[in-house]
């Protein structure tokens, strides 16, 4: 059984840069219009046991899952286990402006996860996870053509009609303790290294007349990054025993904000005007809880606020392209959800964990100086034992999710979606030392 678990664990890692790759193909022009728009689309860093649950975190507390929402979670992974956790999603939906409609579908790679116990109460946990996405490929329509001047000879308006492109994004390799100390306080800290790319283009087009008079094309406008930084999360956990069957876990997270040292350069037509360390990072601090009845229910909530109003991102202004601040908001994510298994230790059927959750996010950006898109979504899924073997811990993780992200003022795009979760958790006894009678 080990062997077998092992080489499956060995054969996805070496696949691993093959997915990433296939991934971004995929992923090109087919995530959100909204993710021209400061460092990306930020994404949901849950995992397989949580994302049908809202992508509560900070308070549970699973010995045979790799929680990264909180990294004091770490000190309880269970000592005799090796996890391995690996999962995906399909997304499903339409954006529509107005009497505009467009379908589109993406798939990713979610999070690969490595756990296991280095020491009595020490946990350790590894893996990637993607910080951010920008994709998208789109026109402004006829109707939105800008009048930009009128021809001195013949009097004719001169419009201007541009198309936007982007791609990039940033991913995240981490590497974390978690350790238990006195009084049952945990605390853990996750160390993660952040790449990647920042591009986009805007190719414009001016048109005398109408459509079938004489165009001529504006310079290329090229705006262009390659980032690398680091980033720290802190965690702290308390278990409080309220009755026999009964326990509380309390968790309160931070993340520690900094600048990011890469410049982002403008290319316009062949002049080339570069911006100094323009982007940062957002400090963060997150509140959570979660009650468990026996082993059968937990039910949590979360609060995360990230200081994003506090941070720049690079701007035109004044013909200058430099550091600014304005252009993002604090963000903040509710969330709430529940884990029923009907008997952990009864038959197949009983030991399906049952999942459902719900959260609502700020947005953290503005569009042509008006509020981002707010977001909310709904979630229901199953965790699925792999075979049927009583307190077997490898599971099969499947979710739907829905997700709408709504206009905040007129002429904005609203997107609905739906996604398809699918993960793998290997949780098996690798460290388990038998004796021979």
């Amino acid at each position: 059984m080990k062997t077998r678990y092992f080489n499956l664990a060995l054969s996805l890692l070496l696949l691993l840069p093959c997915t990433l790759r296939t991934v971004q193909a995929q992923t090109a022009g087919t995530i959100s219009s909204y993710s021209r728009y400061g460092l990306g689309l930020l994404r949901d860093q849950s995992q397989g046991f949580n994302k049908s649950m809202g992508g509560v975190g900070q308070g549970m507390r699973i010995g045979n899952r790799v929680n990264t929402t909180n990294p004091a979670s770490y000190s309880a992974i269970d000592s005799l286990s090796l996890i391995f956790d690996v999962g995906m999603s399909a997304s499903f939906g339409q954006m529509k402006k107005q009497q505009q409609k467009a379908g589109v579908q993406n798939a990713t790679l979610d999070y690969v996860h490595i756990g296991m116990r280095l020491g009595k109460r020490l946990g350790l946990a590894l893996g990637f996870m993607p910080y951010s996405s920008i994709g998208y490929d789109f026109m402004s329509s006829e109707h939105s053509r800008k009048t930009i001047a009128y021809d001195p000879d013949t009097g004719l308006p001169i419009s201007l009609n541009e198309s936007y492109s982007g791609s990039g994004g940033l991913n995240q390799a981490y590497i974390g303790l978690g350790w238990r100390t006195f009084h049952n306080i945990s605390i853990g800290a996750n160390v993660s290294f952040l790449w990647g790319k920042y591009n986009h283009l805007v190719i414009s087009e001016g048109t005398i007349g109408d459509i079938s008079s004489t165009s001529f094309i504006n310079p290329t406008r090229i705006y262009d990054a390659s980032l690398r930084t680091y980033k720290i999360d802190l965690g702290v956990q308390y278990p409080v025993r309220l009755a026999k069957e009964d326990g509380l876990n309390l968790g309160l997270t931070a993340s520690i904000g900094h600048k990011i040292a890469q410049d982002a350069v403008l290319m316009t037509g062949e002049t080339a005007d570069t911006a100094s360390a323009p982007f940062d990072l957002p400090y963060s601090i997150g509140f959570g809880t979660s009650w468990q009845h026996k082993n059968t229910l937990i039910v949590a909530a979360d609060v995360n606020h990230e200081f994003w109003n506090k941070c720049r991102m690079p701007a035109e202004v004044n013909g200058d392209y430099m550091p600014v601040k304005g252009y993002y908001m604090g963000r903040t994510r509710v969330a709430a959800g529940v884990q029923w298994t009907p008997n952990p230790y009864g038959k197949f059927w009983d030991r399906i964990q049952y999942r459902a959750g719900v959260n609502y996010t700020t947005p953290y950006l503005k569009v042509n100086g008006n509020s981002g898109p707010k977001e909310i979504s709904i979630s229901v899924g199953a965790g699925i034992p792999i075979i049927n073997r009583i307190n077997n811990r490898s599971v099969v993780n499947f979710g739907l999710q829905w997700l709408n992200r709504s206009a905040s003022a007129p002429g904005m795009i609203s997107e609905n979606y739906m996604v398809i979760n699918l993960g793998m958790t290997f949780n098996e006894r690798w460290f388990m030392k038998f004796k021979i009678d």
